[in-house]
């Protein structure tokens, strides 16, 4: 899609930009050279490689027919419904439930999805949120996603550097012996904050749009929307540690792993669930889906007669032919 390209130049233009006036406000000219030919080189990593270093952040363990047989199938079914070539399957050992998808494009792309989001819920809520990432890949959003993860996160990590810079009496005078006071801070405070709103501007909108064709390649918006209602209940008490380190990957998600307190909704990275919810079942009603359950195939293989709390077992997706005693993915 040639808009996402152009997008995707527009972004890693802005947090090119954000780089190095960070390092001219810390280092003056030479800082601001520096600062050019690193974003050169974190821009040329970020647009090959923001896929590996994600997978590698969050330690996503790759799986196969073998080792994860029912999750597995379910991406591949959903990925021949979006006429996608078959992605990467990863599993995260998180107990938050949550999941992303990544890669420069379709034939690169990775889905991801933690152990908690396994545990929590049953195969047609899955296949929602499955086919939600299946919908960031078919729009070309992941690299976007990717690139904004990787040069955000680089930006971080300078702003917490200028930080514990000036914790430690790092900083200099403005008499050239150091960057001074004011110049540091406001490295520190602004440029944060700039990228921040770069990833908003790039978040809202697409999961909206990756929510409506996602919806479409399961077969049924109640689905998905039952998802993140279980998602966002479980994740609110669930603090995911990796994500906290890097929170410029929080817009990858498909809901805001970052548990932080007091955070104005203008500064989400995500739309308000209940909108997002309200949305998909519109499209419900559009579709002529009235109930959880739905129609499509993806509800096969699921117990046609309803059990009590007391009789029911543990079953998703990866369960099919599960000895016992093995992680919720074997």
């Amino acid at each position: 899609m040639p808009m996402n390209y152009a997008k995707t130049g527009l972004l890693l233009i802005a947090l090119t930009g954000i780089f190095v006036a960070m390092g001219a406000l810390v280092g003056g000219s030479t800082g601001l050279v520096i600062a050019f030919i690193m974003a050169l080189g974190m821009n040329a990593l970020s647009l090959w490689k923001s896929d590996t270093m994600v997978l590698r952040m969050f330690k996503a363990q790759e799986v196969d027919e073998r080792t994860a047989p029912g999750y597995v199938e379910l991406v591949r079914d959903l990925a021949e419904r979006a006429d996608l070539p078959m992605p990467r399957v990863y599993i995260i050992n998180n107990p938050q439930p949550n999941a992303f998808a990544t890669g420069r494009s379709p034939s690169r792309a990775a889905v991801a999805a933690s152990t908690g989001l396994l545990d929590l819920l049953s195969r047609e809520e899955l296949a929602g949120v499955i086919a939600h990432e299946l919908a960031h890949i078919k729009n070309r959003d992941t690299l976007t996603m990717g690139v904004a993860a990787t040069i955000g996160g680089a930006i971080s990590m300078f702003a917490q550097y200028l930080q514990l810079g000036m914790l430690f009496g790092g900083n200099r005078d403005s008499n050239g012996n150091g960057p001074g006071f004011l110049a540091t801070l406001a490295a520190m405070l602004l440029a944060p904050f700039a990228a921040m709103l770069v990833q908003m501007a790039i978040s809202r909108s697409r999961e909206y749009q990756a929510d409506r064709l996602g919806a479409m390649i399961c077969g049924n918006p109640i689905w998905l929307a039952s998802a993140l209602v279980k998602i966002d209940q479980t994740a609110r008490r669930v603090t995911n540690w990796q994500a906290e380190r890097a929170p410029a990957t929080a817009h990858l998600f498909i809901i805001n792993p970052l548990n932080g307190q007091g955070v104005d909704n203008l500064f989400s990275t995500h739309p308000n669930v209940a909108n997002r919810v309200a949305a998909l079942k519109e499209l419900a009603v559009e579709m002529g889906v009235s109930d959880a359950r739905g129609t499509t195939d993806f509800a096969q293989g699921m117990d046609s007669a309803p059990q009590t709390a007391g009789q029911r077992e543990p079953r998703g997706p990866w369960s099919a032919g599960r000895p016992s005693g093995r992680g919720p993915w074997g």
